[in-house]
């Protein structure tokens, strides 16, 4: 089939030898690539019920057939296993430069088993799989590891990297790419770090051939045209999801105080504005965009004068800005530049330090860590990192954080996966999103805050909520297999994703069959959850989103519209 290249890599890391493996055009056909194709190598190769950090646990990279093309929004790669976090499916993207290394190394998918004996180095070519020993790595940090094996490999290389954190395997390590870039959620570092492979490097010269080159570029040319200077692109470009501070804020949806509010008083010394401010910011982009949503920041005085950083972006603001009521753009970005160089997830790390914060407060530990203490913060994602003292505790997760500290009521995760930036007792369809979301309270899988935020639809509607929601998780499914930044999501309706597989892959799907494509992943998906032994029951919310109502506003999720909510989408995708 017209844009893959119908095969796959397999690759022992115990044995250090590879096998490549056909991909027929009936599977690409059903499921195309990245989600959907890595769905179907994981039920392949991934016996049921391993452990997340098992040398059995299948550790998968994969692009799709956007990837590497002239379509904007298309330099994205994907990361799929089992979570060592969760102990479910785990889909985690990135972008930058890199995805367009991995779609010349010539294969549609990488799957990487068993466990090296020493810590080691991972080469991809288009002649399959080679492994060297790189204990001379050991430790560093994500940055200097980059660095180090691009002086190796060269520039024409892309190197995906972990850093401490996965080497200790926390289970919220990420793995990173393009210095600033990362495969953050649900812990695929960590799961990476439990092969001994401190990197994998990705070279070659290998081009997909596409079914309608021409059609493509013009269609590629057309977007150029008709979005470059669209306010969504504008808004982007100049202010970045630190826009989007504001935004919830003035919704009464900005998590704060380890979710006890849904407003942060200090909002306006860690807002876009404020990042201008302080730092000297200017716009970067990935690989085949225009939108240049990335903000490569320098810090101009202060105690952190002169770092540099692309960031803080929203979600790194929310949860040390609001869930730790840290008000000082510049003390957040020194938190961000500690969690990308350690390798974890800043999501869940600014979790952990607020339920810490939370704990400290009300007595649940001895310890003395403030609300508001940037120091505190920072001491511990270093102890967290080092698995020492109350970091031992936190580097477990969010559960087994919660355990330790009898707050197993308080912790706010579904499936232990926390949320993002935005507060279900007031969006009420980002509830339901995080319940059904087939990695954990995942906001990514739907971006439903868009439509509730826009006026598409009210924050607080019942009816007909599940039915958008399912569009748009359809949507962003197909957005997953192609695969497509999500900032495009404006850009890239239905009509849009016909012509992009036309042109790509060369089939010629309506509406309707596309969505077929895509409930046919989600079940795939779902069907793999189920297996691993998740339930009905699992897809809730935590009971304070049932019982604490945010005191500004009054908003809370009221346990018979989220039963209305969950049945509609279950009754919606045929799961009931």
């Amino acid at each position: 089939m017209k844009g893959f290249y119908n095969r796959y890599l397999w690759v022992d890391a115990t044995g250090k030898s590879f096998r490549i493996e056909p991909l027929d055009d009936e599977i690409l056909g059903k499921y195309l690539g990245g989600k959907g194709l890595s769905a179907w190598l994981l039920l392949k190769h991934q016996p049921q019920g391993v452990h997340p950090l098992s040398p059995e646990n299948p550790f998968i990279v994969a692009t799709g057939p956007a990837t590497d093309s002239a379509l904007h929004g298309s330099s994205r790669f994907g990361i799929y296993t089992k979570s060592p976090l969760t102990g479910v499916y785990l889909g985690s993207y990135s972008g930058g430069k890199v995805p367009e290394r991995i779609g010349r190394a010539g294969f549609d998918a990488v799957v990487v088993t068993g466990r090296c004996n020493r810590l080691s180095v991972l080469e991809i070519s288009p002649d399959g799989a080679a492994f060297q020993d790189e204990t001379s790595l050991k430790g560093a940090d994500c940055h200097a590891a980059e660095k180090a094996l691009y002086s190796r490999y060269g520039s024409k290389s892309g190197a995906l990297v972990i850093g401490p954190a996965g080497e200790n395997l926390l289970p919220f390590a990420g793995v990173n790419n393009d210095l600033w870039r990362c495969s953050g959620r649900a812990g695929a570092g960590a799961v990476l770090g439990s092969k001994r492979i401190k990197a994998v490097v990705f070279t070659g010269e290998s081009k997909r051939e596409l079914a309608d080159p021409e059609g493509l570029s013009q269609f590629a040319r057309s977007v150029l045209k008709s979005k470059k200077d669209h306010p969504t692109t504008i808004a982007y470009k100049t202010k970045g999801t630190p826009m989007m501070v504001d935004l919830l804020n003035g919704a009464g949806a900005f998590p704060t105080r380890y979710w006890r509010q849904g407003c942060f008083d200090g909002s306006d010394r860690i807002n876009a504005a404020a990042m201008s401010s302080r730092m000297d910011v200017r716009p970067r982009a990935c690989a085949r965009c225009f939108m240049a949503c990335g903000k490569l920041a320098r810090v101009r005085d202060g105690r952190h004068m002169g770092l540099k950083v692309e960031g803080p972006e929203y979600e790194t603001i929310y949860a040390f800005g609001g869930l730790c009521m840290i008000d000082d753009i510049t003390e957040i970005a020194h938190l961000n530049d500690l969690c990308d160089k350690a390798g974890i997830d800043t999501i869940s790390a600014g979790n952990l330090v607020a339920l810490s914060m939370e704990a400290s407060e009300t007595g649940k530990i001895s310890e003395r860590i403030p609300y508001g203490d940037a120091e505190a913060a920072a001491d511990l994602i270093r102890a967290m990192v080092r698995r020492e003292g109350l970091g031992a505790a936190l580097a477990g997760g969010i559960r087994e954080a919660a355990k330790v500290f009898g707050m197993e009521d308080r912790a706010i995760h579904v499936k232990g996966l926390e949320p993002a930036g935005y507060d279900p007792r007031k969006l009420k369809g980002m509830g339901l999103a995080y319940a059904t979301a087939d990695r954990g309270a995942c906001h990514l899988r739907t971006t439903f805050y868009k439509p509730e935020l826009s006026g598409m639809i009210p924050p607080d509607a019942i009816e007909g909520k599940a039915k958008l929601l399912l569009d748009f998780e359809d949507r962003a499914t197909i957005f997953d297999t192609l695969i497509f930044c999500r900032f495009f999501r404006d850009f890239y309706l239905w009509d849009e994703l016909r012509t992009i597989v036309r042109v790509t892959v060369g089939l010629d799907l309506s509406q309707e069959e596309l969505q077929a494509l895509a409930s046919g992943v989600a079940d795939l998906v779902r069907s793999y959850n189920l297996r691993e032994g998740v339930t009905e029951a699992d897809d809730t919310l935590p009971p304070r989103f049932f019982t604490d109502p945010l005191p500004e506003t009054g908003a809370v999720m009221k346990p018979d519209d989220f039963a209305r909510l969950k049945e509609d989408y279950y009754r919606l995708r045929g799961w009931k």
